[in-house]
């Protein structure tokens, strides 16, 4: 089964990656996490991408708040797919690094969720795994089809109250 890379510019981005953590080690999915700043470990940023493959990862999240360059700057130096996590980390409450991550040139695409959007960054990672890989993808439908199954009950609930 492949790996899943997520990479932060910061340790203080791992409130929010935790998430990403937690959701994808709850479908047995091996996480490899790193800190690379994009400014300030370009280096090792650009060694651990060129990499990723040859380790094993099959998708990358990398996440980053202000300029928010790291999602950019890894998927400029892999094929892999690249889920970027824009992070509300300063005045402008994540515009700044939502526009950084989803402003991408053409050829160097990066996947972006919503700002501070970890748990989603994980379920499609899961999802992009899960192409390959049928038991990813059974476990994702069973997690929708529980969902479902609890608004659906919800909605019983409401419309037997309110007869």
């Amino acid at each position: 089964m492949k790996k899943v890379a997520i990479v932060m510019g910061s340790d203080s981005d791992l409130k929010v990656v935790e998430k990403a953590i937690t959701t994808l080690k709850d479908y047995g999915v091996e996480t490899v996490v790193h800190v690379y700043s994009a400014h300030r470990t370009p280096v090792e940023a650009k060694e651990f991408t060129a990499s990723a493959r040859d380790n094993g990862i099959g998708v990358i999240i990398a996440c980053a708040g202000k300029a928010a360059h790291l999602a950019g700057a890894i998927a400029a130096n892999t094929t892999l797919p690249v889920i970027g996590i824009p992070i509300k980390a300063s005045a402008l409450e994540g515009m700044d690094a939502l526009l950084s991550t989803v402003q991408m040139p053409a050829g160097i695409p990066v996947a972006t969720v919503a700002i501070d959007g970890a748990e989603n960054a994980a379920l499609l990672a899961l999802q992009i795994l899960g192409v390959t890989d049928s038991e990813i993808a059974d476990k994702l439908q069973q997690a929708r089809d529980s969902k479902k199954a609890k608004i659906l009950e919800k909605d019983k609930e409401l419309n037997e109250k309110y007869k």
